[in-house]
């Protein structure tokens, strides 16, 4: 796992690459969080969707709300990077639209488009 510190509008961003997987499991989600709590000093944190589990994309699995979960209950944002045009899952899109309607998960295409969400 890679961490790059970037710092915009006087918001610190965690932003995550990794050749494997880095979110996998709650567990790995908290581990995330206090990564970037604890090296960099945010709370902000921008992460390649490569480097998530494929179950998260799956809402039926009910990974995606257990590790959001836990971002919203660690004060903890989120913004995931990466093609989501593969997906045909309805509720998915659904959730992907109302997600980045908020203020805590967002998906977007690039990173930098997840430093402007997290940083805004």
């Amino acid at each position: 796992m890679n961490i790059e510190k970037i710092t915009q509008n006087g918001k610190t961003v965690a932003v995550i690459t990794s050749d494997g997987k880095v979110l996998t499991n709650v567990q790995s989600a908290l581990d995330l969080i206090m990564t970037a709590k604890y090296e960099v000093g945010t709370n902000l944190i921008s992460i390649d969707k490569n480097a998530i589990v494929e179950d998260f994309f799956i809402l039926s699995r009910g990974l995606a709300g257990e590790i959001l979960e836990k971002f919203i209950t660690y004060q903890a944002k989120i913004a995931i990077w990466g093609d989501y045009s593969r997906y045909t899952s309805k509720p998915l899109k659904d959730f992907i639209y109302e997600s980045n309607k908020g203020n805590d998960v967002f998906f977007v295409a690039t990173k930098e488009e997840t430093i402007e969400y997290l940083t805004r």
